[in-house]
C-alpha cells in the first residue's frame, strides 16, 4: 500500500463543494482517504488577479503506481471541468501529488515531490496539520520545518469545516 499526500484546490464556482466533489472521486477512483485537513484559502499565487482558493491536503493509501495514480487524477480533473488553458489561472480544481510514500521521480510529466512545495505556503499550510512530522525526502525536514522555513509571504486563511 502507498502513502500519498495530494493538494486540492480551485477557486471557480463552489470552491468548497468542487474540493468536497474532487475528494469523493478520489476515494473512489484511488483508494481510501485517510486524513483530510480543513479548508484553507489562499488569495491567488502566480497570476493574483482571480479569486482567492480553497485547498485542503489529503492523505490517501492506494495501491496505484505513481503513473497511473496521475492518469486518475487527471481524469478526475477532466471530469469535473477543468481545461488547461493559462498557467496560474482560474481553475475548478487542481490535484497536486505532493508526496508518494518517500519516492523521489524526476519525470518530464511527473515530479515526486512536488518541487514547489517548500515554496508554497498554502501547500505547506493544510499539509502540516495533518502530517507536521512527515519527512521530504529530498530536504530530510520535516513539512513542519519546511513551514516554518518558508518565504512565502501570502496569508493562508484556515477555514472552518
Amino acid at each position: 500500500m502507498n502513502k500519498v499526500y495530494l493538494l486540492i484546490g480551485g477557486n471557480m464556482g463552489n470552491r468548497k463543494k468542487q474540493l468536497q466533489k474532487a475528494a469523493i472521486k478520489i476515494g473512489e477512483a484511488c483508494g481510501t482517504i485517510t486524513l483530510l485537513s480543513h479548508f484553507y484559502e489562499t488569495a491567488a499565487w502566480g497570476k493574483t488577479n482571480q479569486p482567492s482558493f480553497f485547498n485542503q491536503a489529503i492523505m490517501l493509501n492506494t495501491l496505484l503506481s505513481p503513473n497511473d495514480l496521475l492518469h486518475t487524477i487527471l481524469h478526475i480533473e477532466t471530469s469535473m471541468g477543468r481545461h488547461r488553458v493559462e498557467k496560474f489561472g482560474p481553475r475548478i480544481i487542481d490535484i497536486d501529488i505532493l508526496l508518494f510514500n518517500d519516492e523521489v521521480i524526476d519525470h518530464p510529466n511527473l515530479k515526486i515531490p512536488h518541487p514547489e512545495l517548500p515554496n508554497r505556503r498554502f501547500a505547506l499550510e493544510p499539509l502540516s496539520e495533518i502530517a507536521p512530522g512527515v519527512i521530504h525526502p529530498v530536504f530530510k525536514k520535516s513539512i513542519l520545518s519546511l513551514l516554518e522555513e518558508c518565504a512565502d509571504a501570502l496569508e493562508v486563511r484556515k477555514l472552518e469545516n
